[in-house]
Formats: C-alpha cells, sequence, structure tokens
C-alpha cells in the first residue's frame, strides 16, 4: 500500500507588538492564509520587578506552491512598511519555515479559549468551561476546519455591530437576517440568540455548512436559522439586515448584484405607480 504524501504548508511566525496584530492579521488572511492564530506571550516576573509587556506572536499558514517565495516577499515588504509608518515600534521579526499537513482541527484548539466580544456576547469553544453571568450570551463554537471564532478583529466588529443594531432597533420587530460567507455560523448564531426570528446563512464551502449546522444545534437555534450551500446572488428573499465579514474583493460582486436587483425592483414599483 502506497503511503499517502502529506501535503506541505509555508508556515509564517511574526512577533510583533501587540497593537499590530491587526493589521497584520489582516494582511495574511487577504494574502491568502488558510490559517491564522494569534497568542500572547506572558511576562516573566522577577520578584518585585516584573519584566516589561511581552510580544505577541501571529502564525499563518499557506499550501506551498511556486509562489511561497513570493509570499514571503510579499510579508517582508509589509513589514518594512510597518516599521517605516510606526518607527516607535519594536521591529517586527519574522520567521518561516516548510511543514507537513499539521492536524488543524487540534491546532485550533490550542488557540482558541472564551471570550468577551461585546457587552453581552461571550464565544467559547464546546469543550471549554465557561460560568456566565445572567446578562451573558453565550455562544458555544466548535470551528473544524471553517473561520469564525470571535477571536479575529473582524469577527468581534461584526458581532458588535449586530448586537447594537439589533438591540437598540426597535422600530423593527421582525429581524429577517442574511448571514454572507457563514463560515462557523457565528454571525448567524449571533443574531439568532440576540432575538432574529428568520436566519439564514450561505457559503459556498459545504464543509462550513456542515460546521454551521452543527453549531446552531449546539446552540439551539434550529428553529430560527438556516444554513445552505449556495452562492449569495442566486437567493432572492428579502431581508432587513446582511452580515458579511469578507474582503473586499470577495464583497464587490455580490454587492453589484443586490444594487441590480434593488434597481430592478424600483422601477417595477414605479411603473405600478405610474397614472394611466
Amino acid at each position: 500500500m502506497v503511503k499517502k504524501q502529506l501535503k506541505k504548508w509555508l508556515k509564517i511566525e511574526i512577533a510583533a507588538d501587540a497593537e499590530l496584530m491587526d493589521a497584520l492579521g489582516n494582511f495574511l488572511t487577504e494574502t491568502g492564509a488558510r490559517g491564522v492564530f494569534q497568542e500572547t506571550l506572558e511576562p516573566q516576573s522577577n520578584g518585585d520587578f516584573p519584566e516589561p509587556p511581552g510580544e505577541d506572536v501571529i502564525q499563518a499558514y499557506f499550501p506551498q506552491d511556486a509562489r511561497t517565495a513570493k509570499k514571503i516577499t510579499a510579508v517582508q515588504n509589509y513589514l518594512d512598511s510597518l516599521v517605516q509608518i510606526f518607527p516607535d515600534y519594536t521591529k517586527p521579526s519574522l520567521k518561516t519555515e516548510i511543514i507537513s499537513d499539521p492536524n488543524w482541527g487540534e491546532e485550533w484548539k490550542k488557540y482558541f479559549k472564551p471570550v468577551r466580544v461585546s457587552n453581552n456576547i461571550i464565544v467559547k469553544p464546546t469543550w471549554e468551561r465557561y460560568s456566565p453571568s445572567s446578562r451573558d450570551i453565550v455562544i458555544e463554537i466548535d470551528p473544524g476546519m471553517a473561520f469564525g471564532t470571535g477571536q479575529h478583529a473582524s469577527t468581534r466588529m461584526c458581532i458588535q455591530a449586530v448586537e447594537d443594531i439589533i438591540l437598540k432597533n426597535r422600530l423593527i420587530k421582525n429581524w429577517k437576517v442574511l448571514d454572507v460567507g457563514c463560515g462557523t455560523g457565528i454571525l448567524g448564531i449571533t443574531a439568532a440568540k440576540l432575538g432574529a426570528q428568520d436566519v439564514i446563512g450561505v457559503d459556498t464551502d459545504k464543509k462550513a455548512v456542515e460546521i454551521a449546522r452543527e453549531n446552531a444545534a449546539i446552540n439551539q437555534v434550529n428553529d430560527c436559522i438556516k444554513f445552505i450551500n449556495r452562492d449569495v446572488k442566486t437567493l432572492s428573499d428579502p431581508c432587513n439586515l446582511i452580515i458579511a465579514n469578507l474582503t473586499a474583493k470577495l464583497l464587490s460582486e455580490p454587492s453589484r448584484t443586490f444594487d441590480k436587483r434593488s434597481t430592478a425592483r424600483k422601477r417595477r414599483a414605479n411603473r405600478r405607480t405610474q397614472p394611466f
């Protein structure tokens, strides 16, 4: 029996000041990283004189291919630009290595801990314990291979925005939510937990949809949420809140589609209201 050859990956590790982590995470994701993990190195205490705060470390994984060298160069150029823009920060250090296919499901668990992402919402992995207060809304996530754990800055910002919109807007009594590129389902589940009555999550990744459905069951919101493996451009259901935690490139095409549909509906409405 021929042993299956493990896929090779480029692992990029950057140590930098904590203030640069969000920018680095966004850049690595948009450059094509399949996984981005961040950890904080705790300072060591030396008696009554603790060491200064340690650096944060971010790791990113890219498939090894013919563009590997260009990706490393692009990351180095980006780090050089950060040094010029923020001269007061410590210069980020870069390490790279080629590794065999890691066990991604287990790798996630090293970095995913319960985190408060907004005033009321706690995101926790299913394998961690957490004792909520009376006001806490706890969302349990088992990410598997899908994106969305509440750790990334854009996910946190989306959760905070959804909480702010749904809880403060009392004029809308029946929230119909569309989660585009649902990943783990965390944003759609958040909307459901906050009271949205009708939530649809779509993703072109079949595995992500399976994971999102499992997470919906874990959070007991199956009655008001549906995850489907489709292109968002095929949907026509009306909604009053769209959540899309995607890069600008991925957002541009469906937004044009929705604009065309909105224009078409307005034209049909105008034709119906024209006097004869």
